[in-house]
């Protein structure tokens, strides 16, 4: 999500425009982010599960109007928005995946790897709602391991891009990251044994 000086300086003051209720600003914010949210829906959908009909433009699509969908927006920055935006592809993504299970009511869970260069999607949608579960009680244990998953996974954000989102240091990101992985991990380990 590298981007040129100006490119960044622009998505943070349309979003500030944006907080005050400057409407236009959200029209005028797309064509900026577009293609970052492109690459982020694009990385989810890459490790989607065979077979679902969902494609990198309705993902950024649907996304991005959850984002202008809120009353107010109140993003800090770029980073935030981002983070955001992040969250709402995963929500999207596990509604997909809870409809598909209830349609097909049905399927054993696998483990997920979260390994930090290859990450794998489950090829089944109960996975995902497996991760999503194992999230859910992770962030009401530690939320911010839960939000470094969130956004290194589902926004496909590299650790310094989560460092910027969070403000926090990369070497914390790193190190939460193990310790989220780890605890997803046995999280899934121990729902698939039983």
């Amino acid at each position: 999500m590298a981007q040129s000086g100006d490119h960044s300086v622009d998505i943070t003051r349309l979003l500030g425009e944006w907080r005050e209720g400057d409407c236009e600003a959200a029209n005028d914010l797309f064509p900026l982010v577009y293609r970052e949210l492109r690459a982020m829906a694009h990385r989810q959908l890459a490790r989607r599960i065979p077979g679902d009909s969902l494609v990198t433009t309705a993902l950024v699509h649907e996304a991005y109007l959850k984002l202008v969908d809120r009353s107010r927006a109140a993003f800090n920055d770029r980073g935030h928005f981002f983070a955001v935006a992040a969250r709402a592809m995963r929500q999207i993504l596990v509604d997909q995946a809870r409809k598909r299970i209830s349609q097909k009511r049905g399927g054993g869970v696998r483990r997920i790897s979260l390994e930090e260069d290859k990450v794998p999607l489950e090829e089944r949608a109960a996975e995902l709602v497996a991760l999503d579960e194992a999230l859910t009680r992770l962030a009401e244990m530690e939320p911010r391991l839960s939000e470094i998953v969130v956004l290194r996974f589902f926004g496909g954000l590299s650790v310094e891009e989560a460092a910027e989102a969070l403000d926090i240091s990369a070497s914390t990101v790193k190190r939460d990251w193990r310790k989220a992985r780890l605890f997803l991990h046995h999280t899934l380990a121990r729902e698939a044994a039983s």
